[in-house]
């Protein structure tokens, strides 16, 4: 099975849904070493004349590592039937094990990054622009206390969605 390129203006899906709900794999690195986890946090829209996916990564997260020293990274959606496999992907870390091989995915190379076989959909981006968030820009109270206790704040990344690859059927 292979994958075909659209254009990103063609989509008719509901992010709330696809992020939040389902879940994405944001994956960086090459063919000599790449990491992926699991996220349920972004935001895709138009920023700078660009069709862009925002993600947030936690600094301890390893993939972090991967996205800094890269230019691109993909943004991975699966069908229901993957659900365990992104469950492993987000609650394991590749400096201790070989997560995907333990959540049985097929590593896909394209662009100088990776995605897996086993997606659905794919964007591959390009890095424009990150952000460390911190409390000192929060408006509202709760959002240190309730999602940063460990006060491991997010880095902010967002990035040009260059392609826009889906399965073929």
């Amino acid at each position: 099975m292979g994958f075909k390129e659209m254009k990103a203006e063609e989509l008719q899906f509901n992010p709330f849904t696809k992020i939040g709900k389902e879940w994405m794999l944001v994956t960086a690195g090459d063919e000599e070493k790449h990491n992926t986890m699991t996220a349920s946090w972004g935001a895709m829209g138009i920023m700078w004349g660009k069709n862009v996916a925002t993600v947030y990564i936690r600094p301890q997260r390893y993939t972090k590592e991967f996205i800094d020293k890269e230019e691109r990274f993909t943004v991975s959606f699966f069908s229901e039937e993957y659900r365990q496999a992104l469950n492993v992907c987000g609650s394991k870390s590749g400096r201790d094990c070989d997560k995907e091989k333990e959540a049985g995915l097929t590593p896909y190379y394209t662009d100088g990054t990776t995605f897996f076989e086993e997606a659905d959909m794919v964007f591959v981006c390009r890095k424009l622009y990150s952000q460390p968030m911190g409390p000192e820009h929060f408006t509202a109270d709760w959002i240190d206390e309730r999602w940063y206790p460990g006060k491991d704040y997010h880095v902010m990344y967002m990035a040009e969605i260059e392609k826009v690859l889906v399965k073929e059927h």
